[in-house]
């Protein structure tokens, strides 16, 4: 099969985007109905191509479920095996610890920009607790994203299991996230997979336990013969017992959703919600908009970072500001938290807010983060200045228990530092 034919349905596609009604309120929440897997309209594009040999590329967008070596890797594995004439390429785009509404903004530069021919989104675990609003508004956007940049890219939602869902999806019911994904879901005809329902019943059978049995001496007990057991943590699976089973769930989807598949253009249709995230982007930062005390951080620095944050700024010096306009509704800082993270204040349109630390109780290491500068419902033009401060946040929620381990260094807890890599703006930077 020729894959030239694709030009005409991305221009069809468009015109379809350009023709669209205005945007309407959004649908009231609503518990859905746990279902193991919703074809809806399928995969056809990206199952037409697997099949007529031709390069594919294959992109996880989520959290730390799937960044593990679990389901990601099995799946891919799959697609290889079953497909052996196709050249395929994985795109990691997951970060531990992170929802729908950081994945939003992050979607160009993690996952547009390597042209995914199919995309898996697995956001709700982190999405739960969302506000429903939010939640529609994140996800929309990331699906708005995708298909306004390539028609042609299949997307599948899948639903991953936590402790406590159990208790909905005994039931018959999703979860609050994964229920408002599936409204989403729905209303663009994307198909989803819902491995969390498949440990759920399994669990209920007697056929996997959550986690590990104690002994008096509080180690794990073995599982009874023939029982899994799910995770050690309630949260991330085991690579060979609980992402099995999410892969099995997964297999037996993807055999139901490559049965004679119907490439065509995906369009987009009006807005769930009038208000969703589509415009939320990264925007680098540039030295104009740097006092002179920062400097671009050296390689060796960021390597643990450099895939997600490709330009990194540092200062440590008390004083040094970052300062930006921009048009829009929210805008934010990708930056790092840490053991030696400083305090800022933050300055919106004259006026200066609390102190901000750029560390938590989990900062015995640097991990990715973002800090909220401004958000309103009402689009308008602001100026933001960040500002680092002298004083040092209270890091005792860390150093109490860090300091009872073998080589605590107390000067790792000692500074004012501030890493930053780009924006996070819903809307336009304008400098």
């Amino acid at each position: 099969m020729s894959w030239q034919p694709w030009c005409a349905l991305v221009a069809a596609a468009l015109v379809n985007l350009a023709a669209a009604e205005p945007a309407q309120p959004a649908k009231p929440y609503t518990t859905v109905p746990a279902v193991m897997c919703q074809p809806r309209d399928g995969l056809g594009n990206v199952f037409s191509k697997l099949q007529a040999g031709g390069p594919v590329t294959i992109c996880y967008f989520g959290g730390s479920i799937t960044a593990q070596p679990g389901w990601r890797v099995k799946t891919f594995d799959w697609f290889k095996q079953t497909y052996p004439q196709a050249k395929l390429t994985q795109i990691d785009a997951t970060i531990g610890g992170t929802n729908s509404e950081h994945g939003v903004y992050r979607c160009g530069q993690d996952v547009l920009a390597f042209k995914p021919d199919l995309v898996f989104v697995e956001f709700a675990v982190n999405d739960n607790g969302m506000n429903h609003n939010d939640n529609f508004r994140s996800m929309e956007g990331i699906v708005r994203q995708i298909w306004r940049a390539n028609p042609a890219t299949d997307i599948c939602f899948v639903y991953t299991f936590v402790r406590g869902y159990d208790k909905q999806l005994d039931k018959g019911d999703n979860p609050s996230a994964a229920s408002a994904h599936e409204l989403i879901a729905d209303w663009y005809g994307i198909p989803s997979i819902n491995v969390a329902l498949r440990a759920s019943q399994m669990m209920h059978d007697g056929k996997m336990i959550l986690t590990p049995r104690k002994g008096p001496d509080g180690k794990d007990l073995p599982a009874d013969p023939g029982v899994l057991i799910f995770s050690d943590d309630g949260v991330h699976p085991r690579i060979e017992s609980g992402h099995q089973v999410y892969f099995e769930a997964c297999r037996e989807a993807f055999d139901q959703l490559r049965r004679d598949p119907k490439p065509g253009a995906h369009t987009l249709r009006t807005p769930f919600i009038a208000d969703n995230w589509e415009a939320a982007k990264l925007v680098p930062l540039k030295a104009s908009m740097l006092s002179p005390e920062w400097s671009n951080a050296p390689i060796h620095q960021t390597r643990d970072f450099h895939n997600r944050l490709p330009e990194l700024w540092h200062t440590e010096t008390p004083g040094a500001t970052l300062s930006f306009r921009f048009r829009g509704v929210t805008a934010k800082l990708y930056d790092l938290l840490g053991p030696d993270g400083g305090m800022v204040t933050v300055e919106v349109d004259g006026k200066v807010g609390k102190p901000i630390p750029r560390f938590d109780s989990y900062c015995s290491y640097w991990r990715l983060a973002n800090l909220p500068l401004f958000s309103s419902a009402t689009e308008g033009e602001h100026t933001v200045k960040v500002t680092l401060l002298d004083k040092q946040p209270d890091r005792s929620s860390v150093t109490k228990i860090e300091s009872a381990k073998p080589g605590y260094d107390p000067k790792k807890y000692d500074g004012t530092r501030l890493w930053v890599g780009s924006i996070m703006v819903l809307g336009d930077v304008i400098e």
